[in-house]
């Protein structure tokens, strides 16, 4: 079992992101959804508790344990964040090191794990100079991005920023939980190696 964050964020798309939680938790994984306020707008956090039957993230200040700071403990405890969808805004925000909610508080305290970031929005945002500096960033940080498939998006417009598909996002998630802590390890250090070399066998 891998302890899995998955971060939501206000997107239409955040429907879809009920499915990749279903899913990692029939694969036995354990999912500790972080749902930002925006998110709350399209799905309701008791989809999510349903589905993983664990507590939703919601607030930073929802419970105060001295013994388990919540945000510290989530992001310690945790194999692999997956944020899906991730907005315009959630990325810039990364990029930009803040960290004024639960989300990105978590995604802040993350040490040597893997952050896999899921962009969706219209293909305007994502087209955007800002937005797209703002990814190129956080790659060059290490966060590692789904690329958005081109298609007729919600607000009617026809081009790249919808969600990727969730059969790929799982297997990428998948792919990446197999590989030895130490890669991340290193690979924060700045160690260069292939994935192939660290693979659990």
């Amino acid at each position: 079992m891998k302890n899995i964050i998955l971060g939501v964020t206000g997107s239409i798309a955040a429907y879809k992101a009920a499915e990749l939680a279903n899913r990692f938790t029939k694969l036995g994984h354990r999912v500790d959804v972080i749902m930002t306020r925006s998110a709350r707008e399209f799905v309701t956090p008791l989809t999510f508790q349903t589905l993983t039957k664990t507590k939703v993230n919601t607030d930073m200040f929802d419970e105060i344990s001295y013994e388990d700071v919540r945000h510290i403990s989530l992001a310690q405890r945790a194999d692999l964040v997956l944020i899906a969808p991730a907005t315009a805004n959630i990325i810039g925000k990364i990029a930009g090191g803040i960290a004024d909610d639960f989300l990105t508080t978590v995604v802040m305290a993350v040490r040597e794990k893997p952050v896999v970031i899921c962009p969706a929005m219209n293909t305007a945002m994502y087209d955007n100079p800002i937005t797209r500096d703002n990814i190129g960033k956080l790659d060059e940080l290490g966060y590692i991005f789904v690329e958005p498939r081109s298609a007729l998006l919600a607000c009617g417009d026809v081009g790249r920023g919808a969600l990727a598909a969730v059969d790929d996002i799982e297997s990428l998630v998948s792919e990446l939980l197999t590989y030895h802590p130490q890669f991340w390890v290193d690979r924060a250090a700045g160690v260069e190696a292939n994935f192939e070399s660290y693979a659990n066998k």
